[in-house]
């Protein structure tokens, strides 16, 4: 088989991470098939750095995503190669493509927070693109042949809002890279001394769009610090409107001494901002797998998270549930922590707990049943 990748998004967090180590691990299990991969021209020496092997070869795609051009002049590119079966890992497919093809989609979040909060774009236009992604999304269900997602809440997810029948749909977990090999933002360098000298902190890690629930953590946050001035809280992710919005929500609420903004984070400062926090904070509404979760719980870092499906499903017993619309709980747990009481079973064993638990997920098991849903749109 001729199989194409999309890997346009490769240098991005989140998709990105899910992409590379597709990519590395495909390269160690399927010396048969030939890959093609689709590129940004910028990304190409990144990619090349990954291979090892001779049945994968790059092919320049600078088609950005969510554009009318990618509709119109993908599927050329796309064409060119006499493809068999097209990967994209990610929901923004090219409706006019027609040839077999295979789509993740990690999670129906804009179907379920359609928020020009969401968004720094006027609002009607906001809602144009709304209805062209629904529109879009539900073409894309429809013509793809198999539909990959990371948990069986997603999946669940599909069927109900999408009407996509289960039996399309496989539920590929996602894996995480332990003893502090993160594989994240490929461009980041891992040789550097960490820069941040920052104890007694809880930890965000992710973005900062709506949905993520942050204004609810921050005012939890400002009731702990009322009683623990001493404490911080230290949030990772990358600088956008969003996360200057945030900033002027940090300002308002008198905590610019106790949280620090933190960007350009590389895998090894990653790796020791988590073994060095109190805890890491998941306080989403909605998510698609919950990452930095399993990053965490993996590196020995006790893990907050909200009673959300997607982050029970990732974290099993290994976390120290709440209410994601309680604040008062939330400040609650947060408190439990840094007072370092012994309720739920004692915090020392959650972590535990959660390096058991990560163990079970793995870059290369996703990337094995991945190629098996290659392998099985030949037998349809």
């Amino acid at each position: 088989m001729k199989i194409g990748i999309d890997c346009r998004l490769w240098d991005e967090t989140g998709v990105g991470r899910y992409i590379r180590n597709l990519i590395l691990n495909l390269q160690k299990l399927d010396q048969e098939n030939e890959y093609a991969l689709f590129v940004l021209s910028k990304d190409c020496n990144q990619v090349i750095s990954h291979l090892s092997s001779l049945n994968f070869h790059l092919v320049k795609a600078d088609v950005r995503w969510h554009t009318l051009e990618e509709q119109l002049k993908l599927p050329q590119i796309l064409n060119r190669e006499n493809l068999d079966l097209v990967h994209f890992p990610y929901f923004s497919v090219p409706i006019f493509y027609n040839r077999p093809f295979v789509v993740t989609i990690h999670d129906l979040i804009i179907h379920h927070f359609p928020t020009g909060q969401a968004s720094t774009l006027p609002f009607p236009i906001y809602s144009l693109k709304l209805l062209g992604y629904k529109f879009v999304m539900n073409q894309v269900a429809r013509k793809a042949k198999k539909i990959i997602v990371p948990l069986i809440c997603v999946k669940e997810d599909l069927v109900n809002t999408l009407k996509v029948s289960g039996d399309k749909i496989v539920v590929t977990y996602e894996g995480v890279n332990l003893n502090g090999k993160l594989k994240m933002n490929p461009s980041a360098s891992s040789g550097e001394k960490s820069q941040f000298k920052i104890k007694n902190y809880f930890l965000y890690v992710g973005n900062a769009y709506p949905h993520k629930n942050l204004e609810r953590l921050l005012q939890a946050f400002s009731i702990l610090i009322s009683k623990y001035p001493s404490v911080s809280l230290v949030m990772v992710g990358k600088e956008d409107y969003f996360y200057k919005r945030l900033k002027d929500k940090v300002r308002k609420l008198g905590l610019v001494k106790n949280v620090s903004f933190l960007k350009h984070v590389n895998d090894k400062e990653l790796s020791d901002l988590y073994r060095s926090a109190k805890a890491l904070i998941s306080p989403s509404l909605m998510e698609g797998f919950g990452l930095p979760a399993l990053e965490a719980m993996a590196n020995k870092c006790l893990v907050l998270a909200s009673d959300i499906p997607a982050l029970k499903e990732t974290c099993g017993d290994a976390a120290l549930y709440f209410n994601p619309l309680s604040i008062d709980e939330l400040a609650g747990k947060l408190r439990i922590v840094t007072s370092h009481t012994t309720e739920y079973g004692g915090l020392e064993e959650l972590k535990k707990r959660g390096v058991e638990r990560a163990r079970k997920f793995s870059w290369r098991k996703m990337a094995k049943e991945t190629l098996k849903v290659y392998e099985s749109c030949f037998s349809l």
